[in-house]
């Protein structure tokens, strides 16, 4: 099949095909942990995020449904993709961790190449792992005890220099809803109890993203996982999949019986968290968000502030403002609303507040 043979996914049909596999055209009835292996984990830097994420996905959804996964140790939190926090389950920790291994090895080097120049990773590698395995230690004290070993360099340095070369976890508390204090970390091995996969090769893991996020380009594939080079692996699997390509020619792949809405399915109002991967997943956003939104969204200090949908796009931000006995979401649109899509963005805002904020004794959603 030739470029010009191959069906064309305009914006519409590339957006609808996304909240489709994000479970945001209709809420899901799945269980927690069927939604976090069906998203290929979460986006986590903050505790409460993935609640929210799973809430808006999810039919019925209540805080201890993933509670109870983190504290019984079926869902972890650890860097993976993008080497960033992602909770993901435990399976996924054991298959994706090894896959990643090359590019968190990679990225280390890019961060903190010239403070660790001339260091036996392996051997610092080995004392963290040791170390963490005798007890659970925020990176700041992992630091301070490798440091003893090499009073010479970087205890940040040599902190990183573990969390990228050993899969650690974060234990609970952390990863609960509403708790806050620095992470403790322990080895994945240790905290579940069995070795990590064998398998290195990104070919299940490409076709899971797929079925996550796809329709999407082998750029798209590497801006989702923080790895390079992925053409290779999507060549071997060419065959099985479907070929389309998107208004600008790009190529895209997919999985044959994944599904591809029409473009003018009805999308419902959805609220968004922080650091959705629905946002960073796509080398081009444009199928959920425009650049101008971006800069808005995406902050200069690492933050991507919470969002919401009206039509499947990204319409405006979102916050919640708590005072004594009181709670308020307030809504920033970065247009002008129909009035069916503000008393919708309303109905389904209180619904957030009576979840996220709990028994206040007002609540209130307002427009800023």
């Amino acid at each position: 099949m030739t470029t010009a043979d191959m069906k064309v996914l305009d914006r519409r049909a590339l957006n609808r095909a996304l909240l489709a596999r994000q479970l945001l055209l209709e809420r899901a009835t799945l269980p927690a942990a069927g939604a976090v292996a069906h998203l290929v984990g979460m986006q986590a830097q903050a505790p409460n995020p993935p609640y929210v994420g799973l809430w808006t996905r999810l039919a019925g959804f209540a805080v201890e449904d993933l509670a109870s996964l983190v504290r019984g140790r079926a869902v972890v939190r650890l860097v993976l993709m993008r080497g960033t926090i992602h909770l993901v389950t435990a399976d996924d920790c054991v298959a994706l961790r090894p896959v990643l291994a090359g590019a968190l090895r990679q990225g280390l080097k890019g961060a903190f190449g010239r403070k660790l120049e001339g260091l036996d990773l392996e051997k610092v590698a080995a004392l963290g792992r040791e170390l963490l395995e005798r007890e659970p230690l925020t990176l700041g004290g992992l630091g301070e005890r490798l440091a003893e070993r090499w009073p010479e360099r970087d205890p940040f340095a040599l902190a990183n220099a573990v969390r990228n070369l050993v899969p650690l976890v974060q234990v609970p508390p952390r990863g609960l809803w509403g708790e806050s204090g620095q992470a403790a970390h322990t080895t994945a091995e240790a905290w579940l109890g069995r070795p990590l996969a064998g398998q290195d090769a990104p070919d299940t893991m490409i076709e899971r993203y797929l079925a996550a996020f796809g329709p999407a380009s082998v750029k798209d594939m590497q801006v989702w996982s923080g790895m390079t080079r992925l053409a290779e692996a999507v060549k071997r699997l060419r065959p099985r999949l479907a070929v389309f390509r998107d208004e600008g020619g790009r190529e895209l792949f997919d999985l044959p019986q994944a599904p591809r809405p029409g473009a003018d399915t009805p999308a419902p109002v959805r609220f968004l968290p922080d650091f959705d991967n629905i946002l960073l997943s796509h080398a081009d956003r444009s199928r959920i968000l425009t650049e101008g939104q971006r800069s808005r969204v995406f902050t200069r200090n690492g933050l991507i502030r919470p969002t919401f949908l009206v039509d499947g796009f990204v319409a405006g931000m979102w916050r919640l403002e708590r005072t004594r006995g009181a709670a308020a979401l307030v809504l920033e649109p970065f247009g002008p609303l129909r009035e069916a899509d503000r008393e919708a963005l309303a109905e389904e805002g209180g619904r957030l507040l009576a979840f996220a904020a709990g028994p206040a004794a007002s609540h209130e959603v307002r427009f800023a």
